[in-house]
C-alpha cells in the first residue's frame, strides 16, 4: 500500500512539477494544483494537515461520482468539496501502481496542452 513518500516520488517524477512548501505536500503544474495533503477541518478546532490522505483533482463531477461510488474504500469527500472536481484518497488503502495512475491523470488534467506531450518522453 502507498504512503506520502510514494506520492511525493510519483509526483516529482512528472514533468514541470513544482512542490509548494507546506506542512504536508502540495504539487502543481503550470501553477495549478493537482494533488495535495488533505487539510482536515473539524468545527471549533485548528485545521490539521493529513499526509495520509491526498486531495486529487479529477476533472469533473461525473469522474468524481464514479470514483466515490466505484471505490468507496479508497475515495471520499466532504461538504466543503461539494461542486468541486476533487476527491480525497486514503493512501494506506491504495496500491502504488494505482496511485501512479491517479496522480498522472490528475497531472494530465491540469497541465496545459503544450506540456502534456512531455509526459510521453519520460523513461519507463
Amino acid at each position: 500500500m502507498a504512503d506520502a513518500d510514494d506520492l511525493r516520488r510519483i509526483a516529482q517524477a512528472l514533468p514541470h512539477v513544482v512542490e509548494i512548501e507546506s506542512a504536508g505536500f502540495d504539487f502543481r503544474v503550470a501553477d495549478k494544483g493537482f494533488v495535495w495533503s488533505y487539510p482536515e477541518r473539524q468545527q471549533g478546532q485548528r485545521r490539521i494537515i493529513r499526509t495520509d490522505i491526498a486531495v486529487l483533482y479529477v476533472g469533473d463531477e461525473a469522474e468524481k461520482q464514479a470514483l466515490l461510488l466505484g471505490e468507496p474504500e479508497l475515495f471520499f469527500t466532504t461538504p466543503s468539496y461539494d461542486g468541486l472536481p476533487l476527491v480525497m484518497l486514503r493512501l494506506a488503502e491504495v496500491k502504488v501502481k494505482r496511485l501512479r495512475e491517479l496522480v498522472t491523470d490528475a497531472w494530465r488534467m491540469r497541465a496545459p496542452e503544450t506540456l502534456v506531450g512531455d509526459l510521453d518522453n519520460l523513461p519507463g
